[in-house]
């Protein structure tokens, strides 16, 4: 997909978008990464994982195709981890990464959350830049993480 000036627009889950967001997130993890058995369970079944668990997933959509996703998971009372975020390779840079996050940060906002977790990488050093953007500040992990590729821990208070 050639990159766009078309309108962006952020929407739920919806039944059938379960190839998408494998896809989306396949694509930069396998460009940097190796797919881990965390990833499975979330990209392979997101029902059970993110959504069975009370976690909500984004899309950002383009000209009715789903160009960028970020989940927003349930971690215990008021915490949310921010995970499974992605945009298309062809899309990136055009300020969708931040529409999708932004979205997913004032859903928690207004269900309640009181904080939000992360979990990257110092490779993904644009996405990094973004979470820092909106407020996201980094810290030391409280618990071990489920990902090999996870060393760079970011935190957000939302009051």
């Amino acid at each position: 997909m050639a990159p766009t000036t078309n309108p962006v627009t952020i929407r739920e889950f919806e039944p059938g978008d379960e190839a998408a967001f494998r896809q989306l997130n396949e694509e930069w993890i396998t460009r940097y990464f190796r797919i881990e058995e965390k990833d499975r369970e979330a990209l392979y079944r997101p029902h059970i994982h993110i959504l069975g668990a009370g976690g909500r997933i984004f899309f950002a959509v383009v000209d009715g195709r789903c160009v960028g996703c970020c989940a927003l998971v349930p971690m215990g009372e008021g915490d949310y981890e921010v995970a499974k975020m992605a945009v298309t390779a062809s899309c990136q840079g055009l300020g969708i990464g931040r529409k999708v996050l932004q979205a997913v940060v004032d859903a928690a906002r207004l269900s309640g959350a009181r904080r939000l977790h992360l979990e990257t990488n110092h490779v993904l050093t644009p996405a990094i830049h973004l979470y820092e953007s909106i407020g996201f500040h980094h810290v030391q992990p409280a618990e071990p993480s489920p990902y090999v590729r996870a060393d760079v821990f970011m935190e957000m208070d939302l009051g």
